[in-house]
């Protein structure tokens, strides 16, 4: 096998002119479509990566958004049953500072009407001694005559009362 030089320099110049022409026109173009779809891809994962994270921000906000609305129902909850002990323990205290008012006046009540009624008993009984006595010296009387003046008296105090 022999070397042919010219062979060999004519092989080399059809491939240096036909390297620069596919370097021009295929290779060029190419290398700019895969430099633009790694750009794109590149573009791509960027944007998937910030809405990832957009999503985790907004995953976290409306976590830490039920966590207050839980709070605050907590807290509505605990103040509603805090208003409400506090009402119980005003209408108990309203109602047992009326009855202990209705008690002592009742108790007044009784004890006037007591003493109302002592006093008219007293009031009958002096008059009824007066009666009798009147009635004792306005007649000399044996004892069947005391026993009936007895039992007139009994018979009037029995109509005044």
């Amino acid at each position: 096998m022999e070397l042919q030089l010219g062979t060999m320099l004519v092989q080399l110049g059809v491939f240096v002119v036909l390297f620069l022409l596919l370097r021009k026109y295929a290779f060029g173009p190419l290398m700019r479509v895969m430099n633009e779809r790694a750009q794109y891809i590149e573009n791509q994962i960027t944007t998937a990566e910030k809405n990832r994270e957009e999503a985790d921000r907004l995953a976290s906000e409306h976590r830490a958004s039920i966590e207050k609305a839980k709070q605050d129902a907590h807290d509505l909850m605990e103040n509603a049953r805090r208003t409400g002990e506090k009402q119980a323990a005003d209408i108990i205290a309203a109602a047992e500072t009326e009855a202990r008012r209705l008690k002592t006046e009742a108790v007044a009540d009784i004890n006037r009407e007591k003493e109302l009624a002592i006093a008219e008993l007293r009031e009958q009984v002096g008059s009824l001694s007066v009666l009798l006595a009147g009635k004792i010296v306005s007649k000399e009387l044996n004892e069947d005559g005391h026993k009936a003046l007895f039992e007139e008296a009994v018979k009037e105090m029995g109509v005044r009362v």
